[in-house]
Parts: C-alpha cells; sequence; structure tokens
C-alpha cells in the first residue's frame, strides 16, 4: 500500500484529528453564548473550552486501546503521552497565563496615561479543570463514535 493510501486509513489519526478539530471549532458558539460575540480567532489558538489538546490525546490514546489493544506498548506510549499533555493543559500552561494576566496588570499599572505602546502577554494559554475533563469527554466520545460507526 502507498504512503498515502496508508495515511488516509490511519483512523485513529483522522480520529484525533476529528476530535481536535471539533474543540476548537466548538469554543466559537460557546465563547458567543457567555460573552455575546463572536470571536473566530478562537478556531486557530489555544486555550478555552473544550481543550482541543486534551480531546486530541485522549481520542488517540482511547483509538490506539480499541484498535492496538489495551495491553500493547503503543498503547503503554499514547497513555503516557495523554498524561503529560493533560497534566500540562490544566497546570503549567494555566498557571503559565495567570502570571500573563497579572504581569499585563503591572504593565497597564505603570504606564498608565502614557502613550507607550507594549505588547500584552496573552493570557489564555492553559485550562481550568472543568475545560480538560470536557476536552477529555469529548476525546473519549470522538473515538467511541469513530470506531462503533465507521
Amino acid at each position: 500500500m502507498s504512503f498515502l493510501g496508508e495515511l488516509a486509513g490511519n483512523q485513529a489519526l483522522w480520529t484525533a484529528l476529528t476530535a481536535w478539530a471539533l474543540a476548537q471549532f466548538i469554543k466559537v458558539p460557546l465563547e458567543f453564548i457567555e460573552h455575546h460575540r463572536w470571536n473566530w480567532g478562537l478556531w486557530f489558538s489555544s486555550g478555552g473550552m473544550p481543550s482541543s489538546h486534551s480531546a486530541l490525546v485522549m481520542s488517540t490514546m482511547l483509538s490506539i486501546g480499541i484498535q492496538e489493544g489495551f495491553d500493547t506498548p503503543a498503547f503503554a506510549i499514547a497513555t503516557a503521552f495523554a498524561m503529560v499533555i493533560v497534566y500540562d493543559a490544566a497546570g503549567v500552561r494555566r498557571e503559565a497565563g495567570r502570571h500573563a494576566e497579572r504581569i499585563n496588570i503591572l504593565i497597564n499599572e505603570l504606564i498608565s496615561g502614557h502613550p507607550v505602546n507594549e505588547k500584552q502577554l496573552k493570557e489564555v494559554i492553559g485550562h481550568t479543570p472543568t475545560e480538560v475533563v470536557m476536552g477529555v469527554i469529548l476525546g473519549i466520545a470522538t473515538a467511541l463514535v469513530s470506531y462503533l460507526f465507521f
């Protein structure tokens, strides 16, 4: 089988990409519901509800388990990878977002009233635990639907 044929037939890959795309797509209407504004940039940004990182790695992990078996080294690697990504999404990246928020407040206080153009740091780079859990659920659901119906 050719490279492109193998790539096209890689259900675990397409399931993972679908979970990621769904998570990114869902962010826009949820933002509208919560803040009454359309923010199309959320399709291409990190952070927010649900966690696309968590959806991606959980669907990958479950897809590998379903396809290759839950007792395989591939599933063990996918599980370890998912644990690191989910922890990072809720922990390290969330804390970096808190730091950015406080630094931005400090900059605004220091330059208040002065025409200084300082670039704001991106504050939404991590996820709340709820955002991560919703990403995990979306990833699991996407993998189950993919393998039950396709």
